[in-house]
């Protein structure tokens, strides 16, 4: 008996050793990933401070001078020929056209859009921008009743559609790009697609050091702080279509500013 005895306490040690052990690892794996996102926030918050200076730069020193540029060759006292005036009205059209373009760049980086205007009108101002170029075709669709949700969450969003957009532009060499925000009471689908030459997705995942993969995981981080799910797919001459599935906790069901 005593022996048994002995056998029990010693097994019954070695479980609540192990127990501990698988405890221990839980809360070291659960600090870890606190950590990551720790640190993936810091590098976000970064990057948005970033994309405000720079979005600050050209409001405040670009656009100023091309608007005093603008000012003084309408205030040009007029007296050489009517070639010459058609060149500096020529220069006025260009000069006008170059202010508004930066200044959709500029609503395109600052952070502040989302939270006045919201996602939305976020994203239809950026499906513009990339419609001016004259290259690709960009629909935007909404589908159920828009569901408001906080601001920082909106602006992940954003930069997750705005960084699949990028890749887009940069390396899919496609005329179309859809754009579709399907909202639903508990979440937001999105799916993001082109006509372009989509690529090897197995290739795409031994060359992580390609550009078009640094863009991709961008987005997985970003929606790795979401708790959000993502599905790529793509093969080659058939396009690409990102698809994100966000659960969404509504806040103001008016929008911004209301």
């Amino acid at each position: 008996m005593i022996i048994l005895a002995f056998i029990f306490f010693i097994v019954f040690i070695m479980l609540a050793f192990n127990k501990r052990q698988l405890v221990l690892k839980k809360n070291i794996q659960i600090l870890e990933l606190n950590q990551e996102k720790n640190i993936l926030n810091a590098q976000l918050e970064i990057q948005e401070n970033t994309f405000k200076k720079i979005s600050q730069e050209i409001h405040d020193n670009i656009s100023l001078s091309l608007t005093l540029a603008k000012l003084h060759l309408n205030t040009l006292s007029l007296v050489e020929s009517a070639n010459g005036n058609k060149q500096i009205e020529s220069s006025v059209d260009l000069i006008s056209k170059a202010l508004q373009d930066l200044n959709d760049i500029s609503k395109s980086l600052d952070s502040d859009v989302i939270e006045h205007q919201g996602l939305i009108h976020a994203l239809e101002n950026e499906a513009e921008l990339i419609r001016k170029a004259g290259i690709h075709q960009v629909t935007l669709s909404i589908e159920g009743t828009a569901l408001y949700m906080d601001s920082s969450k909106e602006l992940l969003i954003f930069r997750m559609i705005q960084e699949a957009c990028n890749n887009i532009l940069k390396h899919a060499e496609a005329s179309i790009i859809n754009i579709n925000l399907h909202y639903e009471p508990n979440t937001l689908s999105i799916q993001v697609c082109d006509n372009g030459k989509g690529f090897d997705l197995q290739e795409a995942e031994h060359q992580r050091a390609t550009k078009r993969s640094a863009g991709i995981k961008n987005i997985q981080k970003r929606a790795s702080l979401m708790n959000a799910r993502i599905a790529i797919s793509s093969s080659p001459a058939c396009g690409t279509i990102i698809s994100l599935h966000i659960p969404i906790e509504t806040t103001n069901e008016n929008g911004p500013g209301n």
